[in-house]
């Protein structure tokens, strides 16, 4: 069964029906006791509205205004800039979409599903990827917003200096450690009734800018079809199909919360569309308003296009990054709990909290420190597009979309799957091969010897899950012909 035949099919009843002492009537809590244990059927109660809104908070943030003005520094010309971002996107927010599902139906998080393929020792190894990757984030992305909060009030006739960007952190990083402390229900919360009042000052400020400036569509200082094509794969890696595949290993985190009864082909649409309308919404003012000279960084680009009536933009543009790191934090609680950490997932988070907010002063005391880990953040990203390969073919092809959910918390199975390890492995060293990242080290030899390219998201991807579908093959075959038992292609279970 393919993702085709996934989608015109409702999901199935959970996997865990509810107990007597969990009926399905109860309301659901506002602290999220949940760890990565499957969700029972009466926690699941959120809608495929609720995931579009989760989504769209979290791409309603600067940096897609950034590297939508990418586009133009490379090169491009602004219609050759929309075009990429428009096209790119609709390739990695489709994946994205894919990987939701596989939540929709388990009710289990995306690092669990990890050991289907990777074995239940064996996914411990992107598990402690992901969860150090994520408090990373959180400090990175808390340290951006400090400058549009201190532009803000700037304007205001605020001004502090150094302890007033201290305070602002502080502020910040105890929202967000608040919000992610109490888990997927605040989350939820904070999302539906922040992101509709974001998203209207958004589309006023758009309209506002792009009535202000003279577009110009053509030109781009690329020159010659080498040039440009270098600019499209980067650009594409930037902020096309790399961006949807980045966010993959989050998906199913949310969407295990989704009501079994709601269709797959609404869950696939509204996390899709929900990473696709913001992404390329604001990736395509970034590029216009950098197209007509007005610079890339966004509280210039603001405040250039409003004057003093950029302060309410500027406010709600934090809610961006914000939104961001909510999901960073609760992300890696339960990546910390999927590779055996045990202790209360609220309890992991705080610790996560703690780490986030060291690496923040750390970033704070040394900018130029913060924007070389940014830079090293971005390029090690190549994991994700091969381990994305590895479980695409796992759960669509070998598996044709069901699994059998107790497997995965029990000791029965292997431990380690080579092959999905291995396909992992060649993966990366594929995608680091044709990744022309901003850190030296992080630029392999065939996308320096292919003038600069970057097309380290398709062959990280095509090779790992190419890789992982052949050894799959052979190992069955090998167990056909020694006779021995075989595990099934299609297992029981959800």
């Amino acid at each position: 069964m393919g993702l085709v035949t996934f989608l015109s099919q409702a999901p199935e009843v959970a996997m865990t029906p509810p107990s007597p002492s969990h009926p399905t009537a109860v309301e659901p809590p506002s602290f999220d006791v949940h760890g990565v244990e499957p969700v029972p059927e009466h926690g699941r109660d959120s809608s495929a509205m609720d995931q579009w809104w989760i989504w769209v908070g979290a791409n309603v943030a600067p940096i897609n205004w950034v590297l939508g003005a990418l586009g133009i520094t490379l090169g491009l010309s602004l219609w050759e800039t929309l075009v990429v971002i428009a096209a790119g996107n609709a390739i990695g927010c489709a994946v994205f979409g894919a990987f939701n599902l596989m939540g929709h139906r388990t009710g289990v998080n995306q690092m669990v599903l990890g050991r289907a393929a990777f074995g239940r020792r064996g996914a411990i190894i992107p598990g402690v990827i992901q969860g150090v990757l994520t408090m990373g984030w959180v400090g990175v992305n808390t340290w951006v917003i400090l400058d549009l909060a201190v532009a803000m009030l700037g304007e205001l006739g605020i001004h502090g200096g150094t302890g007033l960007r201290y305070l602002v952190a502080a502020v910040v990083m105890a929202l967000q450690l608040g919000l992610a402390v109490v888990g997927f229900y605040a989350i939820r919360s904070f999302e539906k009734y922040t992101v509709p009042a974001t998203v209207l000052v958004m589309a006023v400020m758009t309209v506002l800018s792009l009535t202000q400036v003279d577009l110009r569509w053509s030109g781009g200082s690329a020159e010659g079809g080498r040039e440009k094509f270098t600019a499209i794969t980067q650009l594409l890696t930037a902020i096309g199909v790399g961006w949807g595949v980045s966010w993959v290993p989050y998906s199913a985190d949310y969407s295990r919360f989704v009501a079994p009864r709601v269709p797959a082909r609404r869950v696939f649409w509204a996390t899709a569309l929900g990473m696709y309308v913001p992404t390329v919404w604001l990736a395509a003012l970034g590029a216009c308003l950098a197209g007509a000279g007005k610079g890339g960084d966004p509280s210039q680009l603001v405040i250039a296009s409003f004057g003093t009536m950029a302060l309410p933009v500027l406010l709600l543009i934090m809610h961006g990054p914000i939104a961001t790191n909510i999901l960073n934090l609760y992300s890696c609680s339960l990546a910390a709990l999927t590779v055996g950490v045990r202790v209360a997932r609220w309890k992991v988070t705080l610790l996560a909290g703690a780490v986030a907010t060291g690496a923040l002063l750390l970033f704070m005391r040394s900018p130029s420190f913060a924007e070389s880990f940014d830079h090293w953040m971005a390029s090690i990203l190549v994991w994700i597009s091969p381990w994305a390969g590895v479980m695409l073919v796992e759960y669509y092809v070998l598996r044709r979309g069901r699994v059998d959910v107790a497997s995965l918390y029990t000791h029965d199975g292997p431990p380690w799957r080579w092959r999905a390890l291995a396909a992992l492995g060649a993966g990366i060293v594929a995608g680091w091969c044709w990744q022309y990242g901003l850190v030296p080290a992080m630029q392999g030899p065939l996308a320096r010897a292919l003038g600069d390219t970057d097309f380290s998201w398709l062959s990280g991807g095509l090779v790992a899950g190419g890789l992982h579908y052949l050894l799959a093959r052979q190992e069955r075959r090998k167990a056909r012909r020694g006779g021995t038992p075989a595990a099934p292609e299609v297992p029981t279970g959800v």
